[in-house]
């Protein structure tokens, strides 16, 4: 925690930190559309089967005589239970006699039917091409649907857990660039892809860089942040986050061809790979993996940029090792995942993040099914949908810094699950009050993991934050894959699901109190600043008291 004094010294928020922020935002607000670019290029348009009398160019006006379009869809194309042209199915042979009926409708089962064996129609009014468009992804084949979405958060799981770790051991930059480099490559191909398959295992190689993206670029402004600006600076990062849901609903409503979307998302990241060669490594990490010189010239670098003028000449090896003593010999010791389990505290703190990450997780992605009550203009949605996420974020920085991170997040929490338990048991005729609680609902569920994310990354020392981090995500992606599972348990009862996601933040809520308050203490550095950061944190919340009581 020595690094706090030095990072006082050279400026721990000033021109450079701007820059550095300059820098990390935009590719953040991008890969945040690839985490959900697939609700507009694998969106499922209006569709039934392919008739050639009707849908063949060959075919002229007068070759069907003074029969209509809709006639011949009658006769061809049964309709469902909804009295709407079936999707999957079409008459064997033209139903001449339903032209006969005068409003009747026949029983649909009596007449021979079979599947689209000539391909489909689609409705192109909304998009004018998606992957599903593209490989026929309706009817039978519609289950492949979810797989690329899938690979995509199995993409970053593993993208988390792979690259956390050789960010911990080659550097946040290094592998930042690496991974912008990956995306740019693999989103522009994807593009092109000639099939299915390949067009899926670009998605996994997308998803496991756009993860890292995400967090290194977070690592590498936070690292680099007094104490009293961190809580700042991450809702920043999180508030890009939900700009670019809203830039991808804008971009899907400008660009509604799905090669286009997905060059305009991928082609920035090789601008962002030449610019992040401007980014100044975590001196911080430099410090604790045994690199105390390139650690003493990035300070003197920052300190030059913050006009710090006195700052260098402060700024020598003898005063360095000084004061950095205790992180230069726990740097002589490699880590590995596993040391984060092994000492009690440290063991304590990420088993109690990771049920906390992952029972957020779970609410959020419930509630996202919820939001679709918005309306069918999937782009509006998205757009409300970030702009509430955002407002929430700001909201959540002023509460945690007014009551500090533990109360936040057990207020967020508790009132996510109190708003899908009422929105439980509130009609469905009550379609108003139902898609503001929703509302309510999401809004909160990003304030609570906005507060969480600030609390996570007070806890776990510096030494072990991507490998932690890559753990997180882990967490995360598991919550995201079980909360869509929950929803087959409405054939026992139509609640349940909606009462377990209720139920889970509200139990997280309960746990948070285990953790240690943070608020304005310096960001660890060691595994035993952890173990003595019980009696630190302490004293520091004592005289925090102290102070505020002898103001009156």
């Amino acid at each position: 925690m020595a690094f706090e004094e030095l990072l006082n010294e050279v400026g721990g928020l000033g021109k450079f930190q701007i820059i550095q922020m300059v820098f990390v935002l935009p590719p953040v607000m991008i890969a945040a559309c690839h985490i959900l670019l697939e609700n507009f290029t694998a969106a499922i348009p209006g569709h039934r089967c392919w008739v050639p009398i009707l849908d063949n160019d060959t075919v002229s006006d007068n070759d069907t005589g003074v029969l209509s379009p809709d006639v011949l869809l009658r006769i061809f194309i049964p309709l469902d239970s909804n009295l709407k042209p079936e999707k999957c199915h079409r008459f064997l042979l033209p139903q001449w006699q339903l032209l006969h009926l005068n409003g009747t409708f026949p029983n649909m089962t009596d007449l021979d039917m079979e599947p689209c064996v000539d391909g489909w129609v689609y409705d192109r009014s909304s998009f004018s091409s998606t992957i599903v468009t593209e490989w026929d992804l309706v009817c039978d084949y519609q289950s492949q649907k979810p797989v690329v979405q899938s690979l995509f958060m199995a993409g970053m799981l593993v993208g988390g857990l792979i690259y956390g770790h050789l960010s911990d051991r080659f550097g946040r930059k290094l592998i930042l660039r690496w991974c912008l480099l990956q995306l740019a490559i693999s989103g522009t191909c994807a593009a092109f892809a000639p099939t299915f398959l390949i067009y899926c295992s670009l998605r996994f190689w997308s998803g496991c860089s756009a993860v890292v993206i995400i967090t290194n670029n977070w690592m590498l402004i936070v690292e680099w942040t007094r104490s009293q600006s961190k809580a700042m600076v991450i809702t920043l990062i999180t508030c890009a986050i939900s700009i670019g849901q809203i830039m991808l609903g804008g971009l899907a409503f400008v660009f509604r061809d799905w090669h286009t979307l997905q060059l305009v998302v991928s082609i920035p990241f090789f601008v962002f790979f030449f610019s992040s060669r401007w980014l100044v490594e975590s001196a911080r990490w430099l410090i604790i993996t045994n690199n105390p010189d390139e650690g003493l010239k990035e300070l003197k670098k920052v300190a030059h940029r913050n006009g710090i003028k006195n700052a260098e000449a402060a700024l020598n090896m003898e005063g360095f090792k000084a004061t950095m003593q205790e992180e230069l010999e726990a740097a002589q010791t490699k880590t590995t995942v596993f040391d984060l389990f092994r000492t009690p505290n440290l063991r304590k703190r990420i088993c109690l993040l990771l049920f906390v990450r992952f029972a957020s997780t779970i609410p959020f992605f419930g509630i996202f099914i919820n939001l679709q009550h918005f309306g069918s203009n999937i782009f509006l949605f998205q757009v409300i949908f970030g702009a509430l996420t955002a407002l929430a974020r700001c909201l959540a920085l002023l509460v945690l810094n007014y009551m500090g991170r533990r109360p936040t997040q057990m207020l967020f929490m508790f009132l996510v699950g109190l708003s899908i338990l009422t929105n439980t048991f509130v009609p469905q005729e009550m379609q108003t009050l139902r898609v503001t609680l929703a509302s309510v609902g999401i809004s909160c569920v990003a304030a609570s993991i906005t507060s969480y994310s600030v609390h996570c990354n007070e806890l776990i020392p510096t030494l072990l934050r991507a490998k932690a981090l890559g753990l997180d995500v882990m967490a995360s992606r598991c919550g995201s894959a079980l909360a869509p599972l929950l929803m087959t348990l409405v054939v026992y009862l139509p609640t349940l699901p909606w009462i377990i996601y209720g139920v889970c933040p509200i139990i997280a809520s309960l746990v948070v109190p285990f953790q240690p308050e943070t608020r304005n203490l310096p960001l660890l550095d060691t595994i035993q600043d952890v173990e003595n950061n019980k009696k630190f944190s302490r004293e520091a919340n004592e005289k925090d008291f102290y102070i505020k009581v002898t103001k009156f």
